[in-house]
């Protein structure tokens, strides 16, 4: 493969923002950069499971309620399909404690219409969340009907008897509006649950930010696929860091896995928009949207316990409602609706 200035940058940018990461999440004063494209613009964490969406739910989505893996499929599905923590809250108090035992097509269909009709957003602007056909005006019922029809159909126990990350993906894929990137995306929070443990090294999808991120480090894949290219760069991950004599923070211990350099390209393609303006990607964008403004609040951490990761006990906490406790997910890299 033949690299530009831009995959130097690469490495540099996820030092730079995994630093800051750590200095917020230890609760240091800001500033917590001197790079001022960091200081200025939104970027996703170096680590996807530790965004502000992914936080909460792993916490109080797939961990809190019933651990059988239909429950499970139920509720992280429900809240992924919207992606706003204020609309999972707002559902759940009206429909009090959200299981698919208890659902009902209706009452849910009530209580998201009465969100709508404040005025309030439905949906995250993270990425582009496209309409299922089942004949409803309004989106947000469509996606309710889809994932009924997901429940009847035996999604849940398919995903759970899935033998491979791949197969989930698969398996999500095969239903109306679930593209490659939603599929990829969906099947690694159900795999942050109890329901799956598959390794986040087997299986990645490079969604099309991250695809621009690649055009723009590399002039010539060497006949390389983007998913070749991030599992390439992850593998040499630490090399890189060490040719480049950067310090980077492991996520207590854990390396960085392949979802996670997906989206560092997804990043990096916003970053060089600023430090390498001639770069040129597939996304055609030349200015980042979305302004960094610095809240001084400690960002609690918690993470899936099978992952073992010995998280300092400050920062294991109860959930901050701040919502900017950390920038805000989208893969993942979506604040611009890239994804």
């Amino acid at each position: 493969m033949q690299a530009t200035e831009v995959f130097e940058t690469y490495w540099r940018f996820a030092a730079l923002r995994q630093d800051l990461f750590i200095r917020r999440v230890a609760g240091s004063l800001p500033p917590w950069t001197g790079d001022p494209v960091l200081a200025c613009y939104r970027f996703t964490n170096v680590y996807r499971a530790t965004d502000r969406v992914s936080q909460y739910l792993i916490r109080n989505v797939l961990y809190r309620g019933e651990q059988s893996g239909e429950e499970i499929f139920f509720r992280a599905l429900l809240f992924k399909f919207f992606n706003r923590i204020d609309t999972w809250e707002r559902l759940e108090a009206k429909t009090g404690p959200i299981t698919w035992k208890a659902f009902d097509f209706d009452r849910y269909a009530r209580a998201l219409d009465a969100v709508a009709e404040h005025q309030r957003p439905i949906y995250s602007a993270a990425y582009i969340m496209p309409s299922p056909a089942f004949g409803y005006r309004r989106k947000h019922l469509n996606h309710l009907r889809l994932l009924q029809h997901m429940m009847l159909d035996g999604a849940p126990f398919r995903v759970e008897s899935a033998r491979s990350l791949r197969e989930v993906f698969e398996i999500l894929r095969s239903y109306p509006s679930l593209g490659n990137f939603l599929a990829f995306q969906f099947a690694i929070d159900l795999n942050y649950s109890g329901m799956l443990d598959f390794s986040e090294m087997e299986f990645v999808v490079a969604g099309p930010g991250a695809r621009s991120g690649i055009r723009k480090c590399f002039a010539d894949t060497g006949g390389f696929d983007d998913a070749d290219v991030i599992r390439a760069v992850t593998e040499m991950a630490d090399r890189e860091f060490d040719r480049l004599g950067l310090s980077f923070h492991r996520l207590w211990g854990r390396p960085l896995q392949l979802v996670d350099c997906q989206s560092l390209f997804c990043e990096v393609d916003k970053y060089a928009r600023v430090v390498h303006p001639a770069s040129s990607g597939t996304a055609g964008r030349t200015r980042i949207k979305q302004r960094f403004t610095p809240k001084p609040k400690p960002v609690p951490q918690w993470y899936p316990p099978k992952w073992g990761l010995k998280v300092p006990e400050n920062n294991t906490s109860q959930q901050t409602d701040d919502a900017d406790a950390t920038q805000e997910q989208g893969a993942l890299a979506f604040s611009d609706s890239e994804e």
